[in-house]
């Protein structure tokens, strides 16, 4: 059966242009990795809380061995234990929250751990940023307190969301300072801000995080674009071809 040339066309284009559109979500579902954390019926004021923490892993060559995590300013290093994480993983507090760390989980699974707070605050929500490292030198910030704009990913901090507290909840004494309670790693750099950068990482790593995020927030409309030009391509074809007369 004879198909129409501005059919056979139109058909063409439309395959192409599918093809690209779905690569592009690919990528952009590829970086959509991120850390979250969980609490069992976390409520503001609760005792003994359990946070569960998951860290995703973004990388296909290199094992998490890493991650330093900095505490809301209503909780102190020293209202933090472990509890459990990666087999051979260590916890350390820092000036301004704690790290859990050692041997590389292996390429491609994520880091999972748990830690325990002596008293939640009294809040709505809790975000506790955090770097991801990995065994190749690269660097994750996962630190941006606000949504990204457009509806992208972004490097979104992991948030707690509490509920109210329980009735007759009140706030325990003050804990002990961090040097009486547990071993501290050299002091810290200051919670990284929003910024796309740590103002205390290397040279490298800002590079490195900068081309991440560049590349997550940009797939998406790179996919969207060839795929405009390639159905521009289509009907530049067609319409020469007509022209000329040829089928």
């Amino acid at each position: 059966m004879f198909i129409p040339v501005r059919a056979r066309t139109v058909g063409r284009c439309g395959v192409v242009a599918a093809a690209a559109i779905t690569a592009s979500l690919v990528l952009a579902s590829q970086a959509s990795a991120h850390v979250e954390v969980e609490s069992e019926g976390a409520r503001a004021l609760a005792e003994n809380a359990t946070l569960n923490f998951n860290a995703e892993t973004e990388s296909a060559t290199a094992g998490i061995t890493k991650l330093e995590v900095f505490l809301p300013k209503s909780i102190t290093p020293a209202d933090v234990t472990y509890e459990k994480g990666p087999e051979g993983w260590k916890f350390a507090t820092t000036e301004e929250g704690f790290t859990v760390s050692g041997p590389a989980v292996p390429v491609g699974k994520d880091a999972a751990y748990s830690v325990a707070v002596r008293q939640l605050p009294d809040a709505k929500s809790l975000a506790f940023k955090t770097l991801q490292s990995y065994d190749d030198g690269r660097v994750d910030r996962w630190i941006e307190l606000e949504k990204p704009a457009g509806g992208g990913h972004g490097h979104s901090a992991p948030v707690l969301e509490l509920q109210e507290a329980a009735p007759g909840a009140e706030p325990l004494a003050p804990s002990p300072s961090a040097s009486s309670s547990a071993p501290t790693t050299p002091a810290s750099s200051s919670p990284p801000s929003s910024e796309p950068a740590d103002a205390k990482a290397k040279p490298s790593d800002n590079a490195t995080a900068a081309e991440e995020e560049e590349g997550s927030s940009l797939a998406l409309p790179i996919g969207i674009v060839v795929a405009v030009l390639v159905l521009a391509g289509g009907l530049w074809w067609f319409l020469k071809r007509r022209r000329t007369g040829t089928a």
